[in-house]
């Protein structure tokens, strides 16, 4: 065992170079691993023994495309295995009589490691009520079974006809790291989207708990708001949020301030967003917490942390990777980086921390990093108490330009390299989604955000929900409309020392749960405001046991998904 470990960090340094230090010359300016040991921690009070957090937020995955059937694998000879522990509880999955017969015009099937691969679903706000049918949750083949380029995804041959695959599911053969993760540490099966839609409400969910507050807009992607100017990238006013407007999101459109939204010949604001109010990286820098978020891409490919002049800032957001299908996928998509919609947290240039010591206060970055930057801080000790990482877009599970199988060796190395630092015995990581992507998931949601537009459909036409008076009211007076909520169920897992063991929450939890511990174990549960959601969202408390050793870890092969060492 400790010979196939050794063997597994030669390799991880050599592949993923996650924890090598960086040059001489970057490290002059920042911390030392041996003081940032004796600290122990991120230097700031908190409620519980977690002084990091780490976000890992993926893309468009319902709960039952990834968990259906666990614990149960089907184990087919030339596949990794997966095998449940002795007591390892099931989930409120895809039962028998679900996979038989459930009232959609295919039944689920079962997708192996050779299709992981597939076409995107449609996931718009729209469209997603419509599939859930009034509750009946039915009509996934008629409303999310396309989008809009590919109208029907039928042509998955897996042996049988060709069926609906907007329907089908993946277990622990494909998405094997997944479940070793989930059985190791903890999962919940009863967490969702705030709110309905695409990546764009989901990634501001996850970091404000507030769609509402658009300042501006393009109509395929708000509501009550108008088009935004010119002048986005000399408008941003690092560390003083913006007014909230009267709109709200309900759809993907680039940041407004963001170069990377707009082409050198033709530059349209008109088809970008900005958000009002405030997100949670404003109020961690109001109370001197360090933070940061870290997206694949968001530098120029030769960039070096710690060494700001070898990032071409004409360059920025043009590094490709090829995912499994052979496919080259841009790593950076700006409507998956949250912080960039709001002038307070912005950094449209997409400029370089000044130095390694600087990740996670505020200079010319603004809290903005390159996923390099990451590594950078936690190989010297330099570990942001609040990390969200976003990865470059091949590996981050999306359908259509990623898939299971790059995401879980993305995932894992990622883990691996965390568990391998010695900051890992006080970190957690949470793994959360921005959408379902439209794939079926068979359980609805409490309704915990009405809304009456035309938009809506989840009670009925123009309705996700009949009451008026439940809709939230802005402090100018104006409907909070176009945030039916809670929408689909989504994976969600913490992978820490203090996570308890092999554990199934059944706490109701939204993406904006990360928003709530966040505040709870920094900000003395102090709260965002302005219609967030981050008081009505579950706790992730009951997925933590606190009295126990912090010791645990588990190393996963990233190409298998099946433990090296650990568990």
């Amino acid at each position: 065992m400790m010979r196939n470990r050794a063997l597994f960090v030669v390799t991880l340094l050599a592949t993923c170079a996650v924890v090598a230090l960086p040059s001489a010359q970057a490290r002059q300016s920042s911390p030392s691993i041996a003081s940032a040991l004796a600290q122990g921690g991120s230097g700031n009070r908190t409620s519980t023994p977690i002084k990091h957090l780490v976000v890992l937020f993926q893309e468009n995955v319902s709960f039952d495309h990834y968990f259906g059937t666990y614990p149960k694998a089907v184990n087919p000879p030339g596949e990794p295995g997966f095998k449940a522990a002795r007591g390892t509880p099931s989930v409120d999955g895809l039962t028998e009589q679900l996979l038989s017969e459930n009232g959609n015009l295919s039944n689920p099937q079962r997708l192996d490691r050779s299709q992981a691969h597939t076409c995107d679903q449609g996931h718009g706000y729209t469209a997603e009520q419509k599939a859930f049918d009034e509750g009946k949750m039915d009509k996934f083949v008629q409303d999310t079974g396309h989008n809009e380029t590919v109208k029907e995804c039928t042509g998955i041959e897996n042996g049988k006809a060709p069926n609906f695959a907007v329907m089908d599911y993946y277990d622990g053969n494909t998405v094997t790291g997944m479940w070793n993760l989930a059985q190791n540490f903890a999962m919940s099966d009863n967490s969702y989207g705030t709110g309905f839609g695409p990546s764009s409400p989901g990634a501001v969910n996850v970091t404000s708990g507030n769609t509402f507050g658009v300042a501006c807009g393009p109509s395929f992607a708000t509501i009550n708001a108008p088009e935004c100017p010119e002048g986005a990238l000399a408008a941003t006013t690092p560390g003083m949020p913006a007014t909230q407007g009267n709109g709200t999101l309900f759809g993907d459109a680039d940041p407004y301030f963001d170069r990377c939204s707009y082409t050198e010949d033709e530059e349209k604001p008109s088809e970008t967003v900005q958000m009002g109010g405030e997100n949670i990286g404003d109020l961690l820098s109001e109370h001197g917490v360090r933070w940061g978020w870290f997206e694949g891409g968001f530098a120029s490919p030769g960039y070096v942390p710690g060494l700001p002049s070898t990032d071409n800032l004409e360059k920025i957001c043009t590094q490709t990777h090829k995912n499994i299908a052979g496919e080259e996928v841009n790593d950076y998509i700006p409507h998956h980086a949250p912080f960039q919609y709001y002038s307070s947290t912005a950094n449209p240039d997409h400029l370089p921390p000044s130095s390694i010591g600087m990740i996670g206060r505020r200079d010319q970055a603004n809290h903005q990093y390159d996923i390099r930057d990451f590594w950078a801080a936690a190989a010297t000790g330099n570990l942001p108490a609040v990390s969200y990482v976003k990865a470059p877009a091949f590996e981050d599970g999306h359908a259509g330009y990623s898939d299971p199988l790059d995401e879980q060796r993305y995932i894992s190395r990622f883990i691996d390299g965390l568990e391998l630092l010695p900051s890992w015995r006080n970190t957690a990581v949470v793994i959360a989604y921005d959408d379902s992507d439209g794939w079926y998931d068979h359980r609805q949601g409490p309704l915990v955000t009405q809304s009456q537009t035309t938009l809506d459909a989840l009670t009925g036409t123009g309705e996700c929900g009949s009451n008026p008076l439940a809709v939230p009211m802005s402090e100018t007076g104006a409907a909070e409309q176009g945030r039916c909520g809670v929408g689909p169920r989504l994976p969600l897992m913490v992978i820490s020392p203090f996570s308890k063991h092999n554990y199934v929450d059944h706490t109701f939890t939204t993406q904006t749960s990360v928003v709530r511990f966040i505040e709870d174990n920094w900000l003395g549960e102090q709260r965002i405001g302005g219609g967030s959601q981050d008081a009505a969202s579950g706790s992730l408390d009951n997925m933590f046991q606190f009295g126990q050793a912090p010791a645990r870890r588990l190393l996963l092969d990233p190409e298998t998904g099946e433990p090296w060492f650990g568990g």
